[in-house]
């Protein structure tokens, strides 16, 4: 019952963040507070982490989105910051998964620090308006389905394939935007 309704509350957050609504950020914080209980419960220690991070952001994008000075326009960043991005991600999502790999009984934890690390950088992306933080978000998604599949969360796997098309929408949608800014 608690995985239902996070989900409901997770695609409405996605759909909305799609649409550039405010309200994304309530939706938001609602269905992280579901899920921090739902992956502490199934031993994905570094998805808990990444959730309370969620509600962090769900703030802090509430904020970013609200600024009465400037609005937030849709943009993008260089191809060089990207690789950056990869190249730091990857390097500190082996290091977590090490780490959760060595000195607790997380499960499959490089996977597990995979989706978090560039979950945590796409997030940071989605409050700023960057374009590619939907791109980043189909790959997370992808390899989300598989993590949560594995972990008996039939419902979460499901919601991640329905993020992965939703996060394709956005991509299309926001890019819209960029060339109707132009």
């Amino acid at each position: 019952m608690i995985e239902s309704i996070a989900v409901i509350f997770s695609i409405t957050y996605v759909i909305l963040a799609a649409k550039q609504n405010i309200w994304c950020w309530a939706f938001a914080a609602i269905s992280v507070l579901l899920y921090i209980y739902i992956c502490f419960s199934a031993q994905l220690f570094a998805e808990t982490g990444l959730q309370v991070f969620y509600l962090i952001m769900a703030a802090y994008g509430y904020y970013s989105w609200k600024k009465p000075q400037e609005p937030l326009m849709v943009n993008q960043w260089k191809t060089s910051s990207h690789l950056l991005i990869v190249l730091f991600g990857g390097i500190l999502a082996f290091m977590l998964g090490f780490y959760f790999a060595t000195y607790t009984n997380a499960e499959i934890p490089i996977v597990d620090s995979f989706t978090t690390v560039f979950s945590i950088i796409a997030t940071y992306m989605v409050t700023q308006k960057i374009l590619e933080n939907w791109l980043y978000w189909i790959i997370i998604d992808t390899v989300s389905i598989y993590l949560y599949l594995h972990r008996d969360l039939q419902l979460t796997a499901l919601l991640f394939a329905i993020y992965t098309i939703i996060a394709i929408i956005g991509y299309f949608s926001w890019l819209k935007k960029i060339k109707a800014n132009v």
